[in-house]
């Protein structure tokens, strides 16, 4: 069994050949404009574009805590909107970080990599605004990606 690397760069210039996933979390209440989904979108439009869309048409579809929605944004390139928080976080609210929703969400990112033949890349997903700890996220990671042989790339930003 492989285990997670860890880089130091940018997760939405994924490294590596072959067909890749860009994972990161989202909130459950329509917001996107804040920590990595900026990066995301400075790069290619779609992926918010897409969001907004699911979440406006949330009555007819699955979007939800746990769900995950896959984005193409070039030929050999996708990124996973997975929904793994509750709101968002305001001065003396409980963080919105929801574990199982992200446990969830991987097991749905893992199925689409595995079909795809698709490594995974990510920064420390739930750990930002959505105000978890990499010690709760790494094991699902772990249990939902790498053992099954899907390779992991996790990238902490900065110098």
């Amino acid at each position: 069994m492989s285990e997670i690397t860890y880089v130091r760069g940018d997760a939405t210039v994924p490294s590596g050949g072959g067909v890749k996933m860009i994972a990161h979390v989202c909130n459950d209440i329509g917001g996107w404009g804040t920590g990595f989904v900026l990066a995301v979108s400075h790069r290619w439009p779609e992926p918010e574009k897409a969001y907004r869309a699911w979440y406006r048409d949330r009555a007819a579809n699955d979007f939800g805590l746990g769900a995950a929605q896959f984005v193409q944004v070039e030929r050999s390139l996708w990124v996973a909107n997975m929904i793994g928080q509750r709101g968002i976080r305001t001065s003396g609210n409980e963080v919105p970080v929801r574990y199982e929703a992200i446990d969830a969400a991987l097991g749905l990112l893992a199925d689409r990599a595995v079909a795809l033949d698709a490594s995974v890349h990510l920064p420390r997903i739930g750990c930002g605004l959505a105000g978890g700890t990499w010690s709760r996220v790494e094991p699902l990671i772990t249990e939902r990606l790498v053992r099954r042989g899907i390779p992991v790339t996790v990238y902490d930003h900065g110098d």
